[in-house]
């Protein structure tokens, strides 16, 4: 694994594993030139760079995908051992988190929609246990990674703007389906059109604000996730460049506090997705 100035590690613990697409005649980081356009993996930042926007961070997909199999893993396996006799811890948790996201969707959904609740809590426990990761000493995974042969290789998917504006993404599309599903295309354009100000003199007004306000919505739910959590990977990294007696006695307050962080970056995001699609479902009817 690299090691070399504390620069180069900061850089090093932040670069993605990246599987892209190199143009024929790219001059490698070892100096060999590629003779045809071909599909590899990156060897530093530079190149993942050049593979542009079809390039994919092989390590997020990874774990975001590991860290949803192992939600769906954990509560089916509480649901097929459910008991009302003496439940088990595991199942305590699982029935708190569920009456949790209950009530989240009772207080903020006003609309009626039997997918937003099981949405709400896929998207909670999915963060939560993606954030989760940070937890795990930022050396570990790595050393396993690059005893492999693999040179990068982050594990916290949420410190990628990639995997929070996939999540976003996916919020955004729901809002547009559910706007237009339950609003119709007319009623949903008389909405932008007549939001805030219902006159028809302000409409160009009212789209330039409402478009942007739409479109800010997934981008805040993105930046908002991933900058809390790069700012907490960041400082993880900063104290592990510090001598080993100085690091237990800052990583484990920062991992305790940590453990708040995660939960409530993972309870906002639900909570504003929520809030959103309860929006996208109110249908005010016909404006003048």
């Amino acid at each position: 694994m690299a090691a070399g100035t504390p620069v180069e590690y900061i850089k090093h613990h932040l670069t993605n594993l990246t599987y892209g697409k190199l143009p024929e005649g790219y001059e490698r980081a070892d100096g060999t030139v590629v003779e045809e356009a071909t599909w590899t993996m990156a060897r530093n930042g530079q190149e993942a760079m050049d593979m542009g926007f079809m390039a994919v961070h092989v390590d997020t997909m990874g774990w975001s995908i590991a860290m949803g199999l192992l939600f769906l893993g954990l509560f089916r396996f509480v649901a097929k051992n459910a008991t009302t006799d003496t439940p088990s811890g595991l199942q305590n948790f699982v029935e708190m988190t569920v009456e949790f996201i209950q009530n989240i969707v009772r207080d903020v959904f006003h609309g009626k929609n039997p997918i937003i609740a099981p949405l709400a809590l896929t998207m909670f426990v999915w963060i939560f246990l993606m954030n989760s990761l940070k937890l795990i000493p930022v050396d570990y995974i790595p050393s396993i990674a690059h005893a492999m042969g693999l040179e990068y290789f982050k594990i916290v998917p949420t410190t990628d703007p990639n995997g929070t504006f996939g999540i976003a993404l996916g919020v955004f599309l729901l809002i547009l389906f559910y706007s237009f599903k339950v609003k119709g295309a007319g009623g949903f354009a008389k909405e932008l059109s007549f939001t805030p100000f219902n006159h028809w003199s302000l409409v160009p007004f009212n789209l330039v604000l409402e478009l942007l306000g739409l479109i800010i919505k997934p981008i805040s739910l993105a930046l908002r996730l991933f900058g809390n959590m790069y700012a907490g990977e960041v400082i993880f990294i900063l104290i592990a460049l510090l001598p080993l007696w100085i690091q237990w006695s800052l990583n484990v307050p920062w991992a305790i506090f940590h453990l708040l962080v995660i939960t409530l970056q993972a309870f906002i995001f639900t909570t504003l997705a929520v809030v959103y699609l309860s929006a996208a479902h109110e249908d005010h009817g016909q404006v003048t």
